[in-house]
Order: C-alpha cells, then sequence, then structure tokens
C-alpha cells in the first residue's frame, strides 16, 4: 500500500477572520478550483461549515471522465482549522487538513493531504505519470487565484510539497 501526502502553504496579506470566512466557505471551492474541471457543489454547500457536514460534488478530473465526490468535514474548530475527508470518490483514501494561522504579514494557509489511489501498482504509476501533476497544477491555479483575489503577503514564499509515506 503505498500513501502519498501533499503539503502545500500560501501566505496572504488579509486578517484571520477574513481568510477563515473564504477558506470554510464550501461554496468558494469552486472559486479556487479550475474550471476545466467543471467542478459543481451537487449538496451540502449552503450553510456555513460545520462538524458531520456532507458535501457532494461532480468533477472532472480528466475531459473524458466526471465523477461524484462525497466528502465530510470531520474536525473543525473555529477560526483554526477544518479537515474533509472522502467518503465517496476517486481516491482509495483522502484526508485533507485545512489550517490557518495568523503572521506578522497576514496568514499562512497550510494544507497536509494524505492520499492513497486505487488499483494498486497501476494506481502508483498513474501517480507519478498523471495524478501529480494534476494536484500539481491544481494547487498552482488555486495559490494564483487567492494572490488574484487578496494580494500577496511581502517576501513569504509559498510551496508544494509531496512525499511518499
Amino acid at each position: 500500500m503505498k500513501l502519498y501526502q501533499l503539503c502545500a502553504k500560501q501566505f496572504l496579506p488579509i486578517s484571520k477572520e477574513e481568510g477563515w470566512e473564504f477558506l470554510s466557505n464550501p461554496k468558494n471551492l469552486k472559486t479556487i478550483t479550475p474550471p476545466h474541471m467543471g467542478f459543481h457543489i451537487v449538496s451540502g454547500g449552503d450553510e456555513p461549515m460545520y462538524s458531520g457536514q456532507i458535501i457532494q460534488y461532480v468533477v472532472k478530473p480528466f475531459p473524458f471522465m466526471s465523477t461524484k465526490w462525497v466528502t465530510e468535514i470531520t474536525h473543525l474548530i473555529q477560526g483554526e482549522y477544518f479537515v474533509d475527508e472522502q467518503r465517496f470518490g476517486p481516491y482509495a483514501l483522502w484526508h485533507h487538513k485545512h489550517f490557518i494561522r495568523e503572521t506578522s504579514q497576514g496568514i499562512e494557509m497550510k494544507d497536509i493531504i494524505d492520499y492513497k489511489l486505487p488499483f494498486g501498482i497501476l494506481g502508483q504509476l498513474f501517480h507519478s505519470l498523471i495524478i501529480k501533476k494534476q494536484l500539481q497544477k491544481i494547487f498552482a491555479y488555486r495559490e494564483q487565484k487567492l494572490t488574484h483575489l487578496f494580494g500577496k503577503a511581502n517576501n513569504l514564499q509559498s510551496s508544494l510539497e509531496f512525499r511518499s509515506i
């Protein structure tokens, strides 16, 4: 069993409250997802985020494939962090932690995603050929979009790191 981890960090020159308000609103996920992915919330995104919330999406990970993705918000501390876990979807495991921390120049957003692909060795091959690059593009788009919406914190570098664990 091969487990992967993605760790992304981005700094924005906004208040913790402003960052939390935007990032914890399920409707804003569409704003920071590349348009070619056809992201659409089917249900569960009309209320402010809470622990136990089930959100259903339709997403097109590839031009020829559309899939339903169901996540649950399993942990939440207002203004600090939340965790979404896949209940149904394209991954064998998807556990995504979102942290917001105040800095002298605004906020640091940190995402840690632990994930596993289905199909054993084929999934591992698929990861190195396609999935890793696709996740890099998604997070690059997200960084660009958030910088466009909120600006960039001076002298603070964003980062994206993958590990096999």
